[in-house]
C-alpha cells in the first residue's frame, strides 16, 4: 500500500539526539554550515546515514585510495555496487564481498539471511545473473556458551535464504576463535555473469526530468539505523538492537531479481540501485551524485506495508528486496508491465531534477532540502592517528628443558579434528550447491569452480584470510591473504583475474586497531602489485568489538579466477595408485604462529611465515603451466597445517570422491626439524601428483626454469604411510575429520574446547 505519511513532529536538535545519530559535535557544526541552518529530523538522519563509517568510509578511505584497482581485464573497478572484469567472449563476471556481522550477533537467522540478500541485489543490479554464493564466517571459541547458536542461526540462515533464490552456495571458509566471542563475522559474496556490454551503473546522467521508480518488497520499518548500527561497538543493550536487523523473503527477492534481468533486456533503465544500507537514502542520493545531478521524492507514493510512516522512518528504513531506478519516460509503461507480470510493486516515486538538491515531499509539503554533493564529497575524511603493531621476534626455543614431540601421526589426527580444521560438510551439505547444474568443483577444496553456463569456461572461487598472521605482523598478514587467494585459484588451474575484500577490524579509533588496518593494507597493496591481482569491490567494516575487547584483524580476500577450458581444471582429490608426490616450494621449517603450534604445542608466539611475493608468482606461474600441460593429476596449495595436512586432505578428497588412494612419503635426511618439515606453514608452496612420465618432465621443466621441486613420495593403498614413523588408514582420517563439529552442533560437552 502507499497513502498518506504522518507528519513529523517539531523534534528539538540537542546535542543529545545528535549523538544518538552517531554524530560528533563537529560533524553536526559540519551540516549546519552545509546547510546553512539547523537541519530537522529528518534531514539529521539522512546525513547521519550517509556520514556514518559504513556509507561514507571516513576513517578507511585515504588507505583504500592505495590499493592498486586497474588492469587491462577489469571493466569497472571500486565505486559501483560491485566489480566487474572481462572474461573473454563478450562475457563478463560480476562479483563483491560484503559483512553482515553485527546483525548476525544480534539475530543470526536473519542477519545472514539478509547478508546473503543484499550481496546478491548489489550483484543483480549492476545486470549480471547470480551463479555463486561464498561465504567466509568466524565464531568464537567453542566452549561459548552463544557459540553453537550463532553457527547454527547463520548457517541456517545462509542456507534458508540462498537456497530458497536458486543461487548456489559453493565455497567459503569458516574458523573459530576466542577473539570472535563477542562479534562475530559474516561476510557474503556473490559472482554472477552478464554481457560485457550491459553492465548497469548507477549514476543518473543526462535524465533531467526522467521518473525515479521505486521497485520490489514494500517499506517497513525493520533495519531504521542499521547502517548506523553497523558503524558502532557493541556494549550495554546489545540486544535491544533487534528491531535495527532486518527481515529478508528471499522469494521477493527471487521475483525482484527476475523482473529486473527481464526489464534490462530493454533499453528503458538509465541507472539502478540497490536499497541497501541506508536505504531510500543511500540509493536515491548516490544515483543523483554520480549523476551531477538533483533527486526530488514524493513519500506519500512510497509503497508501505505498515500505517502513518513518517519521513524519517521511510528514508532510512532498511527493508530487504527494494531497488531504485531512473527510466525512461517513454518506456514507463513497459517497465510497469514487467514488474507486473513478476508481482512486484513498481511506484513512479519522483523525478531527476537539475538542481543539484535532494528534496522530499509529504501531503504536499516539503519535509526535506538538502544539497547533495555535500552529502557526499563533505562527509569528513579522517587520517585516524595510528600505531603499527611491532614486528615480532623470531621464535625462541623454550627455556629448559623441551617437551617431546608428538608423533607425527598422533599429531596429525589432533589437527584434522580440530575446528579450524575439520570438515565443514555438516555447514555446506545444508547449502544447495548444485542448483543451476554449472557447479563443477564443490565445497571443501581449494577454489570452488562454477561452468560458465553454456560454455567450457570455468570461474574458479575462494573466501578466506589467516587472522593470525594478520594480527601478528598486520603488512605480512594482508599480503599473505591476498597470496594465498592467488594460490587456491591457482591450485585449480585458474588465471587469478581479481579480488574483492571485506575488512573487518576493530574499533579505529584505537591507534593499534587502525595501525593493524594501516599495515593489511599495505601488504595487500604489495601482494596485489606483484600478483598482477587487482582489488575490484569491497566493504570496511570496523567498530568490531564488544566492551573494548576487539576481533583480530581479518582482511577476508573473495578472488575470482578464469580456467579457459574446463578439461584441463584441476582439483586436490589423489586419482590412483603409483603416481609420484612432489612438492613444490621450498621444505617446511616455520611453526611460528601455525596450526600445530597452537593445537599441538599450545601456544601462539613468533612471527608469521615469510611472504616472498616473487616465489609466489614464479611457483604459481608454473604450476599453472603444469596444469594447462595436462601434467598433474591432483594439486593442493600448502596452508595451514603444512604438508602433512595437506597429504591427507588430497587423500580425504579422493574417498569422497569414492575413490581410496593413500600416499607413502618419508622426512628426508638431514632435516633438521621433522615437524617443521611435516607441519611447518612456509608460502608459495604446492603439493602435486603426477604420473611418472609427467612427473619426470614437470621436474626437467623445474629444474631448466630454476624452481625448486623434489619428490617426496608416491600415491598408493588405503592407509597414509609416514616412513619410520607410522601410518594409519584413509577410513580412520575420515572419522577423525567429520566427527568434530556434527558432534559439537550436537551439544556433546566434550566437543567443547
Amino acid at each position: 500500500m502507499s497513502g498518506a505519511v504522518r507528519a513529523m513532529p517539531d523534534v528539538p536538535i540537542t546535542p543529545a539526539l545528535v549523538a544518538e545519530h552517531g554524530l560528533s559535535a563537529d560533524e553536526y557544526a559540519r551540516i549546519e554550515r552545509v546547510m546553512g541552518r539547523a537541519p530537522n529530523l529528518t534531514e539529521l538522519g539522512i546525513f547521519s546515514a550517509m556520514w556514518n563509517e559504513h556509507c561514507s568510509y571516513k576513517s578507511s578511505r585515504v588507505w583504500l585510495r592505495k590499493l592498486p584497482t586497474e588492469a587491462p581485464w577489469v571493466i569497472c573497478g571500486p565505486g559501483e555496487n560491485a566489480g566487474v572484469v572481462d572474461i573473454g567472449d563478450g562475457q563478463a563476471a560480476v562479483f563483491k564481498m560484503e559483512s553482515h556481522n553485527h546483525p548476525s550477533f544480534i539475530e543470526p537467522y536473519q542477519g545472514a539471511a539478509t547478508g546473503v540478500g543484499g550481496i546478491l541485489r548489489d550483484v543483480f543490479t549492476m545486470g549480471a545473473r547470480p551463479v555463486a554464493n561464498l561465504d567466509a564466517l568466524r565464531f568464537g571459541a567453542p566452549g561459548h556458551p552463544r557459540t553453537r547458536h550463532l553457527v547454527a542461526g547463520v548457517v541456517a540462515g545462509i542456507g534458508g535464504y540462498g537456497n530458497c533464490i536458486g543461487v548456489p552456495t559453493v565455497g567459503g571458509s569458516c574458523a573459530f576463535d576466542p577473539a570472535y566471542d563477542g562479534n562475530i563475522l559474516v561476510n557474503a559474496m556473490t559472482v554472477g555473469v552478464a554481457p560485457a556490454d550491459r553492465i548497469f551503473y548507477a549514476a543518473a546522467e543526462n535524465a533531467v526530468g526522467h521518473p525515479v521508480v521505486y521497485v520490489g518488497a514494500k517499506t517497513g520499518r525493520d533495519g531504521i539505523h542499521g547502517a548506523t548500527m553497523a558503524s558502532a561497538a557493541f556494549g550495554e543493550g546489545t540486544e535491544e538492537k533487534r528491531p535495527t536487523v532486518q527481515v529478508g523473503d528471499p522469494f521477493a527477492e527471487k521475483l525482484l531479481m527476475e523482473a529486473c534481468l527481464a526489464l534490462m533486456e530493454s533499453d528503458a533503465i538509465i541507472a539502478i540501485q540497490d536499497m541497501g544500507a541506508a536505504g531510500l537514502t543511500c540509493s536515491s542520493v548516490e544515483m543523483a551524485d554520480k549523476g551531477g545531478a538533483g533527486i526530488e521524492l514524493d513519500l506519500d507514493k512510497v509503497p508501505v506495508r505498515e500505517s502513518a510512516m513518517t519521513p524519517y522512518e521511510i528514508m532510512l528504513s532498511e527493508s530487504q528486496e527494494r531497488m531504485l531506478m531512473v527510466i525512461r519516460p517513454e518506456a514507463a509503461e513497459e517497465a510497469r508491465a514487467v514488474f507486473e507480470k513478476w508481482g512486484v510493486d513498481f511506484a513512479i516515486i519522483g523525478r531527476v531534477t537539475e538542481t543539484g538538491r535532494f528534496v522530499l515531499k509529504a501531503g504536499g509539503a516539503v519535509v526535506g532540502d538538502l544539497p547533495v554533493r555535500p552529502l557526499v564529497d563533505e562527509a569528513p575524511i579522517y587520517e585516524r592517528p595510528y600505531a603499527l603493531t611491532p614486528r615480532p621476534a623470531p621464535l625462541a626455543p623454550a627455556p629448559g628443558e623441551e617437551a617431546p614431540a608428538p608423533e607425527p601421526i598422533e599429531a596429525l589426527q589432533a589437527l584434522l579434528a580440530a575446528p579450524d580444521l575439520c570438515s565443514k560438510r555438516w555447514i555446506w551439505e545444508q547449502y544447495d550447491h548444485m542448483v543451476m547444474a554449472d557447479t563443477v568443483q564443490p565445497p571443501g577444496g581449494d577454489a570452488a569452480v562454477v561452468r560458465v553456463h553454456g560454455t567450457e569456461k570455468g570461474l574458479a572461487l575462494t573466501a578466506d584470510c589467516t587472522p593470525r598472521y594478520c594480527a601478528a605482523d598486520p603488512a605480512s598478514g594482508g599480503a599473505q591473504a591476498v597470496a594465498e587467494a592467488w594460490r587456491n585459484l591457482t591450485a585449480a588451474g585458474a588465471r587469478p583475474l581479481a579480488i574483492t575484500d571485506c575488512l573487518n577490524f576493530g574499533n579505529p579509533e584505537r591507534a593499534h586497531v587502525m595501525g593493524q588496518f594501516a599495515g593489511c593494507i599495505e601488504g595487500m597493496v604489495e601482494a596485489c602489485r606483484a600478483l598482477d591481482f587487482p582489488v575490484v569491490s569491497g566493504n570496511v567494516s570496523f567498530y568490531n568489538e564488544t566492551e573494548g575487547a576487539g576481533i583480530l584483524p581479518t582482511p577476508s580476500i573473495g578472488g575470482l579466477g578464469l580456467i579457459a577450458d574446463l578439461g584441463r581444471m584441476c582439483d586436490p582429490a589423489l586419482k590412483a595408485a603409483d603416481e609420484a608426490l612432489l612438492l613444490v616450494g621450498a621444505a617446511g621449517s616455520h611453526l611460528a604462529r601455525s596450526l600445530y603450534q597452537r593445537e599441538i604445542e599450545g601456544r601462539q608466539e613468533g612471527p608469521p611465515p615469510a611472504v616472498d611475493l616473487v616465489a609466489e608468482r614464479r611457483h604459481g606461474d608454473f604450476v599453472r603451466r603444469q596444469i594447462e600441460a595436462g601434467r598433474l593429476s591432483a594439486c593442493h596449495d600448502i596452508s595451514d597445517g603444512g604438508l602433512l595436512v595437506a597429504l591427507a586432505e588430497m587423500a580425504l578428497a579422493a574417498l569422497g570422491a569414492g575413490r581410496s588412494v593413500g600416499a607413502r612419503i618419508a622426512v628426508p635426511a638431514g632435516v633438521a626439524s621433522a615437524a617443521g618439515w611435516l607441519f611447518g606453514e612456509d608460502q608459495a608452496r604446492y603439493l602435486v601428483s603426477a604420473a611418472p612420465e609427467d612427473a619426470a618432465a614437470l621436474l626437467a621443466d623445474a629444474e631448466s626454469a630454476g624452481i625448486p621441486v623434489s619428490a617426496i613420495g608416491s600415491t598408493g593403498g588405503a592407509a597414509l604411510t609416514l616412513d619410520g614413523a607410522g601410518a594409519i588408514s584413509i577410513a580412520a582420517l575420515r572419522r577423525i575429520h567429520e566427527e568434530w563439529l556434527p558432534a559439537y552442533m550436537a551439544g556433546e560437552a566434550e566437543h567443547e574446547r
